[in-house]
């Protein structure tokens, strides 16, 4: 969230350093940017590590991220790097299992209502480890360590509908994850309706680095 009165200094950018933010301004562009991100990680012509310095420099003051991530807090999913988009593209939530907690909600409102994100991206991962945990959790006799449990109900409905499979229960809880931001959230569903917003889901492909989106 931005913080602080200093003065923003000034800096000479040149046009491949510009934030990549113009022409994003709907739903289908921001959505469609993530995609088009993605395609150029995987095909390893990434632009985004060229521009990082001089995009902070300049967003000292102010961020106006296109796009909002709820993704897996694996350190193998390094979301803006996933997307190829450099700093205040992406505004990036974080939480194992990729699940929606109070606190993420309401993360996700700011980055809707306050910052203008225009789409919101629910993100998982193969062999994601919440929801093997999850999966492996709801076997008789079974226990975790610590407060790991704190994860499973959010994730629960999924296992109940596609476990033990642990892919299609990994692409089941993405899409719950999604309608629960839906649902949960009178802001959001609001502006969802007015075609300022779109929630989407998607699958992140470790092994080839793809981001496929799911249809709800």
């Amino acid at each position: 969230m931005p913080s602080g009165s200093a003065t923003q200094p000034e800096v000479q950018v040149s046009a491949d350093s510009q934030p990549a933010n113009d022409g994003k301004n709907n739903p289908d562009a921001a959505l469609s940017e993530l995609i088009a991100g993605n395609r150029r990680f995987t095909s390893g012509r990434t632009v985004s590590h060229r521009r990082d310095l001089m995009i902070l420099q300049q967003m000292m003051e102010k961020q106006e991220p296109f796009a909002a991530i709820l993704s897996c807090a694996d350190s193998r999913v390094p979301v803006e790097v996933v997307f190829d988009q450099t700093i205040g593209q992406l505004f990036v939530t974080r939480v194992a299992g990729n699940i929606v907690t109070a606190e993420i909600l309401a993360s996700l409102e700011y980055a809707a209502a306050v910052l203008g994100t225009h789409t919101i991206l629910v993100m998982g991962h193969s062999r994601c480890g919440a929801v093997t945990a999850a999966i492996q959790a709801s076997q008789p006799g079974a226990t975790v360590p610590g407060q790991i449990s704190a994860l499973f109900p959010p994730i629960d409905p999924a296992v109940k509908q596609a476990g033990p499979d642990l892919e299609a229960t990994i692409r089941a809880n993405v899409l719950m994850q999604a309608e629960r931001l839906r649902e949960s959230s009178p802001l959001l569903s609001g502006l969802v309706e007015e075609g300022k917003l779109k929630i989407a889901a998607g699958y992140f492909d470790m092994g080839t680095g793809t981001v496929t989106l799911l249809d709800s």
